[in-house]
């Protein structure tokens, strides 16, 4: 299926950075504020838990008032460290699967949202580790300053946990999960069904029927794989007794907070995930494309 998302006469190695880079500058503007709140709600264990927010204000009140303005910023190293090149992996390797997807009989809808969930699945291994160290840091309520940093942080669990599913890579198979099921819909609903609908000669609305195909597939694609982002932390945040590990496993833990939360907490965090994913997944979408007929055109 043609698509201008990458075109073939453009070099692979000029495309990947732009893309990475816009999200790079959009997780530094965005950061301190929204996925931390979706954090934070994501750990609570209902409304029995004394720490629990009673809202998206209330949380972000709180975090003011008791860990001050730079409380919002905690953990924020690792996601800059990995962001480049966790979305250099995502697009890259998006390309590379459906290049080879494109050889199968797989009809070329199917063959989009699978390139799309191998390219997740290949992002997750890239930043789980930077993910272990990101919640743990998020989901201390100490002051910034009383904080290890995100360094001292990964070496204290490296040296208690080593690099394995106890460790530095906990809570892996929620991250597949989150990572493999986001990229199968986000590549495959927005190139589906931009190709779907006639392209506007009217520049403006061009951008507009592009944007809100973005808006909609990174917001379906939130909706769809939070309970994934929802057991991930739970696994790689504190658990509810010191010492004692409640949640183990993705499924084990999804299956748990249904049962003790109801099936809404498989949902926590909603909110600000979307704001975050919906406009961002559709503006770094965008951003690709056009670029990417920009370099075409004069390079």
């Amino acid at each position: 299926m043609p698509s201008q998302f990458c075109n073939p006469h453009l070099s692979r190695p000029r495309q990947m950075p732009r893309a990475s880079d816009v999200s790079w500058k959009m997780k530094c503007i965005i950061y301190p504020f929204i996925p931390h709140t979706m954090l934070r709600f994501q750990i609570q264990r209902g409304t029995t838990d004394p720490t629990s927010y009673k809202s998206l204000g209330h949380c972000f009140r709180t975090i003011f008032q008791s860990e001050g303005v730079f409380g919002f910023y905690k953990g924020i190293l690792p996601p800059i460290l990995a962001e480049t090149p966790k979305r250099a992996v995502k697009f890259f390797t998006f390309e590379q699967y459906k290049k080879l997807l494109n050889l199968t009989p797989l009809s070329p809808g199917v063959a989009l949202s699978a390139a799309g969930l191998g390219s997740g699945l290949t992002e997750a291994l890239v930043i789980n580790p930077f993910e272990v160290v990101k919640v743990s840091l998020q989901a201390n309520r100490d002051s910034f300053k009383e904080q290890p940093s995100s360094f001292a942080q990964a070496r204290r669990i490296i040296k208690s946990d080593g690099f394995g599913l106890r460790g530095l890579n906990k809570g892996l198979t929620s991250t597949l999960g989150r990572h493999g099921v986001f990229n199968m819909i986000y590549f495959g609903f927005y190139f589906n069904v931009k190709d779907a609908i006639p392209t506007n000669p009217d520049p403006t609305l061009e951008f507009l029927r592009k944007f809100t195909i973005g808006l909609l597939s990174g917001t379906i694609s939130s909706c769809v794989n939070i309970p994934f982002d929802v057991a991930k932390s739970r696994i790689q945040g504190p658990q509810p007794v010191p010492g004692e590990i409640k949640y183990r496993t993705c499924f084990q833990t999804m299956a748990l907070v249904y049962r003790e939360e109801g099936y809404l907490a498989l949902y926590k965090g909603l909110v600000p995930k979307i704001m975050r994913l919906g406009p961002g997944g559709a503006v770094m979408l965008l951003v690709y494309e056009y670029v990417s007929e920009w370099l075409q055109r004069n390079w």
